[in-house]
C-alpha cells in the first residue's frame, strides 16, 4: 500500500533557543518551485541579518524536484537534516527555510545536525496535516419520496454534499473517495433497492485533516 499524499494545511513559523543561537523555522505550501523560490527569497530578505537561512523543499506528487541547502553551515549539517524531516513526514509541495542566528557557542557537526532537524521536527508537529484524495462527483436521481431519507442518510455516514437539482426527480450530488465509489454504488442500490440512480460524474482533488 503506497503512503497517503501529505501536506499542511497552511505556513507555520516555530522558534527554538539552542545554546543561544535563535533557529527559526517557517514552513510554506507550494503549487511549484518557483513558490519556493520566492519563498526562499522573501525569508532571505526578512532575515538578512540572520547567520544563516538553510533550506529544503519538495515538489511533485512523486517528489520529483527536492533542493536543500547548508547556506554556510558545514556541509551536511543543516539542508540535508531539513530535507530528511521532510520526507520521514512524507510532506509533499512543502518548503523549510530555518533561519539561524548565531548566540556565540558553536555546536559542532553532531549539534548542528540536532538543532536543524529538531527545529523543522517542532515546526512540523505545530502544523495541521491534510491528506489530498481524489474524489468523484456523484449524482444520485431520485424520487422526492426518497429525498429526505437519502439525506439523512448521508449525513449519517459524512458524506459531504454539494448541492441538489430541482425538476422532474430530485438529483443530490454528493463527493466520494475514487475507491470507494464501487461500494457506495452498491449500497445505495441495496439500501434503496434500486429506486435511485447512481451517476458518477467529475473528478476533483480535495483535502482533508489527516488521521494517522
Amino acid at each position: 500500500m503506497s503512503e497517503p499524499y501529505l501536506t499542511i494545511q497552511g505556513d507555520v513559523t516555530v522558534e527554538v533557543i539552542i545554546k543561544k543561537s535563535r533557529f527559526i523555522c517557517q514552513l510554506k505550501k507550494l503549487t511549484n518551485e518557483q513558490d519556493a523560490i520566492d519563498f526562499i527569497e522573501a525569508v532571505n530578505h526578512e532575515h538578512r541579518k540572520a547567520t544563516h537561512n538553510c533550506f529544503a523543499y519538495q515538489v511533485g506528487d512523486r517528489d520529483e524536484i527536492q533542493r536543500e541547502s547548508d547556506n554556510g553551515e558545514p556541509s551536511g549539517t543543516a539542508g540535508v537534516p531539513i530535507l530528511e524531516v521532510l520526507q520521514k513526514n512524507h510532506l509533499h509541495n512543502v518548503a523549510a527555510v530555518v533561519t539561524r542566528y548565531f548566540g556565540g557557542i558553536k555546536l559542532g557537526a553532531g549539534g548542528l545536525i540536532r538543532a536543524y532537524s529538531g527545529t523543522t521536527a517542532q515546526a512540523v508537529e505545530a502544523a495541521t496535516i491534510v491528506q489530498r484524495v481524489t474524489q468523484t462527483i456523484v449524482g444520485l436521481q431520485h424520487s422526492y419520496a426518497n429525498h429526505d431519507q437519502l439525506t439523512y442518510w448521508l449525513n449519517q455516514e459524512h458524506f459531504e454534499l454539494d448541492h441538489d437539482d430541482y425538476g422532474v426527480d430530485v438529483t443530490t450530488y454528493v463527493f466520494v473517495d475514487n475507491d470507494q465509489v464501487e461500494t457506495f454504488t452498491a449500497e445505495i442500490t441495496n439500501r434503496f433497492r434500486g429506486q435511485i440512480a447512481v451517476l458518477p460524474g467529475e473528478e476533483r482533488q480535495h483535502e482533508i485533516l489527516y488521521q494517522p
